[in-house]
């Protein structure tokens, strides 16, 4: 049973040991994602380490995607970056220019964690004014600082028309659901969430799929879920599925984004473990922690009949 409910990766960006962006490996990843049923492509994101990334160094890679990709499916990329709005709106264009269907505005760049939500709206609104009818999307992105849009100020945004995307980080199922009901009236708009502890209860609500770290490991088993949350005929081995992702939340968490890259590598990508943001493995102890849990996704495939590699 398909929902038509997406997953749509956070991507990784591989590194070489000098530190200097490996597009073999990008391409590699492209082809992993898609090839595991990916519908969609979030580039330049806090998981691709855009902070540690150049605007020229973001504009490249952007651009390489969208060549790889050559339209099999759609592509957001961040965008908003600079010290003003207008430095802001001058590089979202820039980054649009690469074919991407939307950019992406991180929520903690468009105002200081001090200012209220008018503040927040006002800056929002003047982007969009300085950005012409680009499509915008929002990240309540962890860093600098997470800041998260209340459901009727997204509601409020969604009703300009040009607000096509949102990564929920709330972590509030309640809210979730308050945020699809504010901007239900819009049928190109989209919540994708998270926080896979809620999965299943985010896709019962009426996202339009899921965002997550837990893709960058096993992009099949999140695809999975998206295509069968709602089948009467599984709904045990949903349970099982969303059952690993909320028990494991800390093992793929605590030293990503090496960590994903190290399933990765074990899964048979050439990609290395190299990370700008300094994410590192620290022992064997935690390689072996993270063997296990590749493990244990084998085991629950086979519990669910997942072919996987």
């Amino acid at each position: 049973m398909n929902n038509n409910k997406k997953f749509v990766p956070v991507m990784l960006m591989p590194f070489k040991e000098d530190l200097s962006i490996d597009y073999d490996v990008l391409g590699q990843l492209v082809d992993f994602y898609l090839e595991s049923g990916a519908r969609g492509l979030f580039a330049n994101c806090q998981s691709s380490e855009m902070y540690h990334l150049s605007v020229e160094e973001m504009v490249e890679s952007v651009r390489y995607i969208v060549q790889r990709v050559d339209g099999r499916v759609p592509i957001v990329a961040t965008g908003s970056f600079g010290d003003t709005i207008a430095e802001q709106a001058e590089n979202v264009k820039k980054i649009y220019e690469t074919g991407v269907s939307a950019i992406i505005l991180i929520t903690g760049l468009l105002a200081k964690e001090e200012d209220s939500e008018e503040v927040f709206r006002s800056n929002v609104l003047r982007l969009l004014d300085l950005t012409g009818n680009i499509p915008v999307g929002f990240y309540e992105c962890p860093m600098p600082y997470k800041r998260i849009i209340s459901p009727a100020l997204l509601g409020e945004l969604v009703e300009t028309g040009r607000v096509k995307y949102h990564k929920d980080t709330c972590l509030d199922i309640v809210s979730v659901r308050q945020k699809i009901a504010a901007t239900e009236a819009e049928p190109t708009f989209g919540l994708y969430d998270a926080y896979m502890v809620h999965a299943v209860e985010s896709l019962k609500a009426g996202s339009a799929g899921l965002s997550c770290i837990q893709g960058n490991y096993f992009p099949e088993l999140v695809v999975w879920l998206c295509d069968n949350y709602a089948n009467q005929g599984k709904q045990a081995d949903v349970a099982k599925v969303q059952e690993f992702f909320t028990n494991n939340m800390d093992v793929m968490h605590d030293t990503y984004p090496a960590s994903a890259k190290y399933i990765l590598e074990q899964r048979g990508l050439d990609i290395g473990l190299a990370c700008r943001n300094g994410s590192v493995l620290p022992n064997e102890d935690t390689k072996k922690q993270l063997d296990l849990l590749r493990q244990d996704f084998v085991n629950l495939s086979n519990e669910i009949n997942l072919a996987v590699k």
